[in-house]
């Protein structure tokens, strides 16, 4: 039987991203690597994984300065159009592919370019509550997909299975729209659950040359938005990555790679670990992947150049180091995949628009409420923050509308300010913008829908008794003090925890000085009352008549 390897020839003729394959040698976390930090082989000990060949140059990190203040310094310096700075690691998840692969129709074999292979799965993570069933069969049977997975004996084990036919068409319908955020929601949201059971779709959005579409090989930025779980009551708001790549042959898109940011500090129940990797396992890994869980939109920009595209991923990869290492924390309110990305963004000078807090005279009030009724300190800080965060770094959704109507108004030439030097170079590479619907994979998971872009959206889902919500609870992974490196900056208060400390001085000090101060006056007033009745009662008190 061959086995069809991903060795070192496999990755000579592929792409990672905006890489070439045979740059990286592929192990796993447990290797020795002075261009690795140690804090990021830690998280991939059992993982396999792809890292930069000795001599390539590898993004590094600035010590004793936040995450994106290190973004900022480091954009001042390096020029657009400089070389790409090499990520730290890739996760690639598996060794092996099988290209071309067709699945029978009883799904147990797979036909490939090597020959034909009794064929499996891996299993289900303990903590993943659905996972692929004959409905996956179904779907997947006589389709061409490309397989990442491994050998076992006579069998192919898949890790991944993605669709082929899912892919950046050129023959695309043409759909112009207004460049506005609005304009965007309402595609996303014009299929029922927001195309989680709909057929895969390329829409072209906008075009320099109408009908030209020679875009094998263009570099690519893409913005990728993944809908609502069906069954997680804390996945509404959806999830969010930046995405860079080159178009491959027919419009493939599956070696693009995603950036994903994802909470290091608990176990996700898919298995998900923060990393850059390949779009096909960041949406069809059979327990990670995004596609298996809900619908997903994916905007792309296709440049002619690929500088605006590099540098941004240059800039993403000393954002992993920060991660890493603990520099940066995810939190869910304010740092979170949404929040790094636009914060990146930003700090390199694209503008993505501020759509500012849902209420801050809500979030003020909620303190004393929430901190009375759940009596819990952590929702009491959480809510807080959710509500005068600034939404477009607070839901995926909104970060999406923003940059998308934003990169619309860019390459129509409708930006209302002055553009930076950033903007202006992804306004001049600019050559079409498509929208991609990738539907959700069928398996025993509920249908996902599309993301909420508000506070009230999120809680008109929610069920408001919490023993009705689905929630599913995560075992934490403490990071080893080992690895803390003695340079890192303190991690800054949040807003809500300032909040909470205010109302408890107020509670412990300035309540009862208040109410102290009020029954003063409110003595005074009566002692003032009581005075002048008794003085004005001879003259002010009317005499009775006189009985006749």
């Amino acid at each position: 039987m061959n086995q069809p390897l991903l060795s070192a020839s496999t990755l000579s003729d592929a792409r990672l991203g905006l890489f070439r394959g045979n740059d990286f040698v592929i192990s796993t976390g447990c290797i020795s690597n002075s261009a690795v930090i140690d804090q990021a082989l830690w998280y991939f000990r059992d993982e396999v994984i792809a890292v930069p060949r000795a001599g390539l140059p590898v993004a590094g990190f600035a010590s004793g300065v936040t995450a994106m203040q290190d973004v900022v310094d480091w954009a001042r310096s390096h020029k657009f159009g400089a070389a790409i700075d090499y990520p730290p690691l890739l996760w690639l998840a598996a060794r092996e592919m099988v290209r071309s692969a067709r699945l029978s129709r009883d799904g147990s074999r797979i036909t490939g370019a090597g020959g034909d292979y009794a064929f499996d799965v891996v299993p289900k993570i303990p903590l993943n509550r659905s996972y692929y069933n004959e409905a996956s069969v179904a779907f997947f049977a006589g389709r061409s997909a490309t397989i990442r997975g491994h050998c076992d004996g006579e069998r192919f084990i898949a890790r991944t299975i993605w669709p082929d036919d899912f892919r950046l068409d050129f023959a695309a319908p043409r759909r112009g729209i207004e460049a506005t955020p609005l304009a965007l929601r309402t595609l996303v949201r014009e299929q029922p659950r927001g195309g989680a059971q709909s057929a895969f779709t390329a829409t072209a959005l906008w075009e320099r040359d109408p009908g030209a579409r020679d875009w094998t090989d263009k570099p690519v930025l893409a913005i990728v938005l993944n809908g609502a779980q069906g069954d997680d009551d804390e996945a509404h708001g959806g999830h969010f990555a930046l995405t860079t790549g080159y178009v491959g042959c027919d419009g493939a898109i599956g070696d693009w790679l995603a950036n994903n940011f994802y909470t290091l500090d608990s176990f996700s129940e898919k298995g998900i670990i923060a990393a850059m990797l390949p779009l096909d396992n960041y949406l069809a890994d059979l327990n990670s992947g995004q596609a298996w869980y809900r619908p997903s939109y994916v905007l792309v920009a296709v440049l002619r150049d690929a500088r605006a595209a590099v540098h941004i991923q240059g800039a993403l990869a000393r954002v992993y180091n920060q991660f890493y290492r603990h520099q940066l924390v995810y939190r869910h309110a304010t740092m979170n995949c949404a929040s790094i990305s636009v914060d990146v963004l930003r700090s390199l000078g694209w503008n993505v628009a501020d759509r500012g807090a849902t209420s801050r005279l809500l979030a003020a009030l909620s303190v004393p409420y929430n901190a009375l009724r759940e009596r819990n300190a952590d929702k009491t800080v959480q809510l807080y923050d959710y509500l005068t965060e600034d939404r477009t770094r607070l839901l995926p959704a909104v970060a999406f509308e923003e940059m998308g109507a934003d990169l619309l108004r860019l390459a129509m030439g409708e930006v209302r300010r002055t553009p930076t030097a950033f903007e202006a170079l992804i306004a001049q590479d600019l050559e079409a913008i498509v929208l991609l619907r990738v539907p959700q994979f069928p398996s025993s998971r509920a249908w996902g829908d599309y993301p909420v872009v508000s506070m009230r959206e999120y809680h008109k889902r929610v069920p408001s008794d919490p023993a009705k919500q689905k929630i599913i609870p995560v075992p934490p992974r403490p990071f080893p003090d080992r690895l803390r490196d003695r340079d890192l900056l303190p991690v800054a208060q949040s807003r809500g925890e300032i909040a909470l400390v205010l109302w408890a001085v107020l509670s412990i000090v300035g309540i009862p000085w208040l109410i102290w101060r009020l029954w003063r006056q409110r003595t005074a007033d009566q002692q003032v009352s009581a005075t002048s009745g008794q003085e004005a009662s001879p003259t002010n008190v009317p005499h009775r008549p006189d009985p006749k």
